[in-house]
């Protein structure tokens, strides 16, 4: 093998010097090759070989520069032996071209002519064993190389690891979502994420090197100073804290979650603290809506509850009144008493209609209605009510499409929000009513079902309220108003009716910089239709009544007002009662039930009565999805002459449709 060959070369152009030394080195086991040249010498030095034997003939005035760069370019584990053969008495003090030999060949050994072969043979063998240490060098040195290679492969392996591992770990710190700080044990900020730099609008800069309490993050909430000091030193000792906060940035005041625990090493000794905050602001308003619909729907059930009973009580008070001033007894003093009662007695009927609103539970009689044409036909109304003090604008564009309401609550709840408006403006201003279309997405901060949306809003530039009033400006009773001046069940029946509708009550407003309600009303799919004309009850207001109520004094009060009306009435507790009587042959003119009747409903009682007579179905409120919207209705309490209306126009329709009354 040319890398560990143990070749002799000898180059020896005069005399008998190549015979001898050949045969020396044969007789001591060493191959030898001849080279007849100095250039063939250098060429097989360069295929490999262990030494060479030379004459210093061949080299005295040779051109050794071959040899020479050779020898300069040989590896650092090679120094490559040459045993020159010199004349006697050439001792390099005698003979300065033998110095220069040496020079040019570096490691070499001179040996006088004649010599011994024993002395030959020896410097051959010794030249072989330094050549041997130096192959064995060689392959130390290449197995060092190779383990430094492999070793610096790892190195370079581990490292690009670590660099793509530190840059997975770089980019998910700032990516995360939550606020991320790295401080040092005494608090100062050594890092911070985009997330935790964006919610105070700095760059890393404006915060390293700085105290976490003089940072922007807690510039705006001195409170909290101490706090954090006191926080920095016990999570430093070993705690870990978690605390919720509110925490004043510049971006505007936020909720957190905030933890703050030690980073260990790998002894467990704290090397840095680190500080998440978990932004919770969304989440925290989102529980505080929740525990608010809770509230309400709580408030409404009661509510509606109360208002149905107060509605049953109302009823016999309102009809018996409406029949006393309807009699005309009594003195002109008695008469203005009477008069006064009934006008109280309104009063609470329209108080029980605003609780049912906010409820949800008044029945609606739902249809397309066209937001502009209500608007603008409550233009009088609305003016002469806010007087003349206020300027009135109208902005509603022509072309809306309608929306699905009830023409009646709609105008209610537009003339309360008026009424508030004014009360708002007691100095005089401006109140803005404006109608348009609005769409919302399937994921949408108001909480509707995507689609289109009609928009009613109205708009004041008053006192306005601050976030405190206006959170509670729903809620039933709540008023600012004083005592005396306000039920506070305006906006909370505009709430609920927008609720109930499929839609919602928004609130914007500020100390000093007025109101604006809106609510949103869902577009109907329907074609406004021209009100039906009203029935004047000129149809004759005779037969028999057959009237179904459980509670005696509503069915005593009812039983009078169709009794003046002109009918016979037949009276039933249950609606199983009324059944019988039917059973038994009795044909009535018309059926006159409640709703909530002790077994059977009403609506029950109405679908297997309808194909033969005309039912009408009074109730407190809408609470059951029996009385379907074709089913005719009338609301408690109330008074003869609607009674009288509402079974005109029924027995009309029914008569319309060619079947006997």
């Amino acid at each position: 093998m040319p890398e560990v060959s143990e070749c002799a070369l000898i180059l020896a152009p005069f005399g008998r010097d190549v015979d001898v030394a050949a045969t020396v080195l044969a007789n001591a086991g060493i191959r030898a090759l001849e080279c007849p040249s100095l250039e063939r010498l250098v060429e097989e030095i360069r295929a490999g070989a262990g030494l060479a034997v030379v004459t210093s003939e061949a080299l005295i005035g040779a051109d050794t520069g071959s040899l020479q760069t050779w020898i300069a370019d040989q590896p650092d584990w090679s120094d490559f032996p040459f045993v020159l053969l010199v004349h006697q008495g050439s001792g390099l003090e005698r003979n300065p071209e033998a110095a220069r030999l040496l020079e040019r060949l570096g490691n070499v050994s001179f040996l006088e002519r004649p010599f011994h072969p024993t002395t030959l043979m020896s410097l051959a063998r010794a030249a072989l064993r330094a050549r041997r240490r130096q192959y064995e060098a060689r392959a130390r040195l290449e197995e060092l190389r190779s383990l430094a290679g492999s070793l610096e492969r790892k190195v370079e392996e581990r490292t690009a690891e670590l660099t793509l591992g530190e840059a997975r770990m770089r980019a998910i710190f700032q990516t995360n979502n939550q606020y991320q700080l790295l401080i040092d044990l005494d608090g100062t900020v050594l890092d911070a994420n985009a997330t935790a730099l964006a919610g105070i609008e700095a760059r890393l800069e404006d915060v390293v090197g700085k105290p976490l309490w003089e940072t922007p993050w807690f510039a705006h909430s001195p409170d909290l100073h101490d706090a954090v000091k006191a926080g920095v030193l016990r999570v430093a000792a070993g705690v870990t804290l978690q605390r919720e906060l509110t925490i004043h940035l510049p971006i505007g005041p936020r909720s957190f979650d905030v933890g703050m625990r030690p980073m260990r090493g790998p002894r467990g000794d704290t090397l840095a603290l680190i500080v998440e905050a978990l932004d919770i602001s969304d989440r925290k308003r989102a529980e505080e809506a929740l525990r608010q619909a809770q509230k309400l729907e709580a408030m409404g059930q009661l509510t509606g509850g109360v208002a149905h009973d107060f509605n049953n009580l109302l009823t016999p008070i309102v009809g018996g009144l409406d029949i006393l001033s309807r009699s005309g007894l009594g003195t002109e003093r008695q008469r203005r008493l009477i008069e006064g009662a009934i006008q109280s007695a309104e009063r609470a009927r329209a108080l029980v209609q605003r609780l049912l609103a906010f409820a949800r539970q008044q029945p609606l009689q739902l249809r397309a209605i066209e937001i502009g044409t209500l608007v603008r036909g409550m233009a009088e109304l609305v003016g002469s009510t806010i007087g003349p003090k206020i300027s009135l604008v109208f902005e509603v564009p022509e072309g809306l499409p309608p929306a699905r309401a009830d023409h009646n609550q709609v105008e209610m709840a537009l003339l309360n929000l008026c009424v508030n408006a004014r009360d708002a403006m007691p100095e005089g201003g401006t109140l803005r009513i404006s109608a348009s279309e609005r769409h919302f997405s399937a994921e949408n901060d108001a909480g509707l079902s995507p689609g289109s949306y009609i928009s009613l809003a109205v708009s004041d530039t008053g006192t306005g309220m601050d976030k405190e009033t206006a959170k509670r400006a729903v809620e039933p009773f709540f008023s600012t108003k004083g005592l005396g001046k306000g039920t506070g069940l305006g906006l909370s029946m505009a709430h609920g009716l927008a609720r109930q509708l499929g839609g919602t009550l928004t609130i914007t407003t500020a100390p000093d910089a007025g109101t604006r309600v809106e609510i949103l009303l869902p577009v109907s799919t329907e074609t406004p239709q021209r009100a039906a004309p009203k029935v004047e009850g000129t149809l004759p207001q005779e037969g028999t009544a057959l009237l179904v109520d459980d509670d005696d004094l509503v069915r005593a009060s009812v039983s009078q007002m169709l009794s003046a009306i002109g009918y016979e009435v037949t009276e039933a507790k249950s609606a199983e009662d009324a059944l019988e009587l039917v059973k038994s042959g009795m044909n009535p003119s018309v059926v006159v039930t409640d709703h909530l009747t002790t077994g059977m409903s009403g609506a029950a009682l109405g679908r297997a009565l309808r194909a033969r007579t005309p039912v009408l179905i009074v109730s407190g409120y809408a609470e059951s999805s029996e009385i379907t919207p074709d089913f005719p209705r009338l609301m408690k309490p109330f008074r003869q002459d609607e009674l009288a209306a509402k079974l005109a126009e029924i027995r009309s329709a029914k008569s319309a449709t060619g079947d006997s009354a």
